[in-house]
């Protein structure tokens, strides 16, 4: 429901008194990469996100442990839209301050979305300087790619503080894709040196997962999804070249069934490519989604957006997989905390949200002269599932995996463990408990990850055309997952069962049963004295590297349609 808000409300605000910051922790430096363009014009129309202040989060929190725990006489029973938006749509004083705030100031042009806790809201640079005291909004370029971002924090209206979670336009940049052919050039000199590698292909993730010719979808019901938050988009005839090349020994679709946003423009992506490419091929035969979002606007947040989209559309794909994540201490703790409930929305209805967990091993931050391990958001959200990455232990032959030690993983220092993966937490701290990095480097108690992992490690990708090799990353192996999700999801539905939805409770209640485990390897993270660039290592049953390990397909098929 993208409803068009007009307002015709008595001013409220006749004093303006300023004071509060809704995400007084957002890093509002600009990175180095960005060029600055200049101060705005007062006349540059801006469109900024108001996420208002919902109700019932606690509530929506137990119901996702009901309907997502197979212990529950709740499991499966989901939500649909219109029960969600009932469940936490702000209150009718919430969202009376809110417009009567906006309309204090001339803002009349909004949309709202199903579930009434956004509005994105069209005005001047001027007008929004006015509403948000302490902003000041400049031009950044990179890549050819301009945005429009605010140089210092904001504030809000002591009356509307309560009522606003945060703003969305002012501060958080869009990703920066990573250059996952560049990524992995060293690899492929290391080996080209030992011979030549096929790298892996759709037939070699059949083989390693035991996936066969009849493991495709058939169920009309069923749909899966990517969501690209970068100025690049996959081509569609690269993917029939992908197909036709990779796709032979098994039923495939060729096509994309439905693009939701715009496309940007310029050549196809390898991120872009890898995912829809990977996740058509091992989810098979099942219509596939992509939501592309650059961001319309300069002032966009393109994750946002997707959140947005999350929000107004009441039927959307079962597994949605998405490559992006954000450095947590750049990150406001508000926003955080309200993408966290965005996920819990969206476990509610029975929708998956897998995420890569990221290409910088437990990361490294420098504070000072301390460093600590930096984990990076949404991939610790408790209510996505995240996916590692793993290399195969002989490059050469489909054998057993080791970690790919660009996988990321580690706790959160924002969100806490949530039950569900406590055991299996404590279990791998007390078996490594001699071998930890120092527990000053990371958050013992916060939200572990990742939950699983994939192949990550020289993926065939078809980009202009051509096939290119050596493409790494949890890029790849996230859309795997997904693929292979989603042909659980089509056999469920045709049993007339209900779709996975948010999977955790459920996969570490298997307690590592129809995983490969995988023991071998460490990841990367801080170079100094004290860690010496190793961050955690695998170790039998779950770890912060790989988490429960790899899926044997036909194990996890059967343990995932037990009732």
């Amino acid at each position: 429901m993208n409803t068009l808000l007009t307002f015709s409300l008595p001013l409220l605000f006749s004093s303006l008194v300023w004071s509060g910051y809704l995400e007084y922790d957002q890093d509002v430096l600009i990175p180095d990469d960005w060029n600055h363009g200049g101060r705005v014009d007062p006349t540059d129309q801006l469109e900024l996100t108001f996420a208002l202040t919902q109700q019932n989060s606690d509530l929506l929190e137990s119901i996702l442990g009901l309907v997502s725990d197979p212990d529950s006489g709740l499991y499966g029973k989901y939500l649909t839209l219109d029960e969600v938006s009932s469940l936490v749509r702000p209150s009718k004083l919430t969202q009376k301050v809110v417009y009567h705030w906006l309309q204090s100031h001339g803002i009349t042009n909004c949309l709202t979305v199903h579930t009434q806790d956004f509005l994105q809201c069209s005005m001047t640079a001027a007008v929004a300087e006015k509403l948000l005291p302490g902003s000041n909004f400049h031009r950044y370029t990179r890549d050819g790619h301009s945005v429009v971002r605010s140089s210092a924090p904001y504030s809000v209206h002591d009356d509307v503080h309560e009522h606003l979670d945060f703003v969305g336009g002012l501060h958080r940049l869009p990703p920066k894709g990573q250059d996952l052919s560049q990524a992995s050039s060293h690899r492929e000199m290391k080996q080209s040196e030992a011979g030549v590698h096929l790298g892996v292909t759709p037939a070699i993730l059949r083989a390693r997962y035991n996936l066969t010719a009849a493991d495709v979808g058939t169920a009309q019901n069923n749909s899966q999804a990517v969501a690209q938050f970068l100025e690049q988009y996959y081509s569609p005839a690269d993917l029939a070249e992908f197909m036709g090349m990779y796709g032979r020994s098994f039923q495939h679709l060729s096509q994309v069934d439905r693009v939701v946003g715009t496309q940007g423009e310029g050549k196809a992506g390898i991120e872009a490519s890898l995912d829809v490419e990977y996740i058509m091929s091992t989810g098979a035969n099942i219509s596939t989604w992509v939501f592309t979002n650059p961001g319309r606007h300069e002032s966009q947040e393109p994750f946002l957006q997707w959140m947005f989209l999350l929000s107004n559309m009441s039927d959307l794909p079962w597994v949605h997989t998405i490559s992006y994540g954000d450095d947590e201490d750049g990150l406001s703790t508000a926003y955080m905390m309200r993408i966290n409930t965005e996920f819990m929305k969206a476990g509610v209805r029975g929708i998956s949200l897998l995420f890569a967990s990221g290409d910088s091993g437990a990361g490294c931050r420098h504070l000072g002269k301390e460093n600590s391990f930096r984990p990076s958001f949404p991939c610790f959200s408790p209510y996505v599932t995240t996916v590692g990455g793993t290399s195969f232990k002989n490059p050469f032959k489909v054998t057993y995996e080791v970690t790919d030690y660009i996988s990321g993983g580690g706790f959160s220092n924002v969100f806490k463990m949530p039950d569900y993966q406590a055991s299996a937490v404590d279990g791998y701290l007390k078996t490594v408990a001699a071998t930890l990095p120092p527990q000053a480097y990371f958050n013992i108690s916060g939200r572990a990850y990742p939950d699983l992992a994939a192949l990550s490690d020289n993926y065939w990708v078809v980009i202009n055309k051509v096939p290119v090799p050596w493409v790494s990353g949890t890029s790849a192996s996230t859309p795997v997952v997904g693929g292979m999700l989603s042909l659980i999801n089509d056999q469920r539905l045709l049993q007339g069962l209900p779709v996975l939805g948010f999977l955790n409770p459920r996969l570490y209640k298997l307690k590592g049963k129809a995983m490969f485990d995988v023991t071998e390897g460490c990841h990367l993270s801080c170079l100094d004295e004290q860690v010496q660039g190793k961050g955690f290592c695998a170790a039998p049953s779950w770890d912060p590297v790989t988490g429960w390990g790899t899926p044997n397909y036909p194990e996890l098929l059967a343990a995932l349609l037990a009732e």
